[in-house]
């Protein structure tokens, strides 16, 4: 939006806040008798004027004042809320070493038009993903080189695709995807599609995807 020339801009009354810290994001939340803020899996006790948030694990918060505790997929920040706005020197800090450099270039979840996934587990010649698939979407038919994938159906209903054979996958049911097959995922139901997948291979980057059709014009 910053380098768009398609824009427009008009007066306006309402209030703003940019969120650019956790302690804009606990002012802006709806807080508790002792002002604090949970999200997802979280339990406080003595805690007041906290922002406690947890995608994964569970938090348990104890005799803290002023803090954020926030859990991601990979890592988890403790800090003061007054002073949460200088954490990008923090980011800076983890950008800088080796061994967390990737903590700042990608997230475990990636969103796409389709839905998006999360990556479980990394290892040696193996990937585990979830990936979630909205109700009447589908991924592109593509091929990978380096790889092949076992899918799982764990929520929903699967169509799944792979070379001429095209079947329906319904939860606990499995497939194979050897590595160079022609194949595709789609969604047919009403909710979300879980799936998990899991990778084997000699490269597992993302790169590793001929699309041969594309609905929303990924090349």
């Amino acid at each position: 939006m910053e380098k768009t020339i398609d824009a427009a801009v008009v007066p306006s009354t309402f209030g703003w806040s940019d969120m650019g810290s956790w302690d804009a994001v606990w002012k802006m939340s709806k807080q508790d008798e002792a002002g604090n803020v949970t999200s997802g899996h979280a339990t406080v006790l003595n805690t007041k004027n906290s922002l406690v948030i947890s995608r994964t694990c569970h938090l348990a918060v104890q005799g803290l004042n002023g803090v954020a505790v926030i859990a991601s997929e990979d890592a988890v920040y403790v800090g003061r809320l007054d002073e949460s706005q200088h954490v990008r020197d923090l980011v800076r800090l983890l950008a800088a070493e080796k061994d967390t450099a990737a903590l700042t270039q990608t997230h475990p979840t990636a969103y796409r038009p389709w839905g998006g996934y999360t990556s479980v587990l990394n290892g040696d010649r193996f990937q585990v993903k979830r990936l979630f698939v909205t109700p009447g979407k589908k991924l592109s038919l593509q091929t990978h080189q380096h790889r092949s994938e076992h899918w799982i159906c764990v929520k929903g209903t699967a169509e799944v695709t792979v070379g001429d054979d095209t079947k329906i996958l319904r939860e606990n049911e499995s497939v194979f995807i050897p590595q160079g097959q022609v194949h595709r995922l789609a969604n047919p139901g009403k909710i979300v599609l879980e799936m998990i997948e899991v990778q084997t291979g000699s490269y597992l980057g993302e790169d590793d995807i001929t699309r041969i059709d594309d609905e929303y014009g990924r090349k």
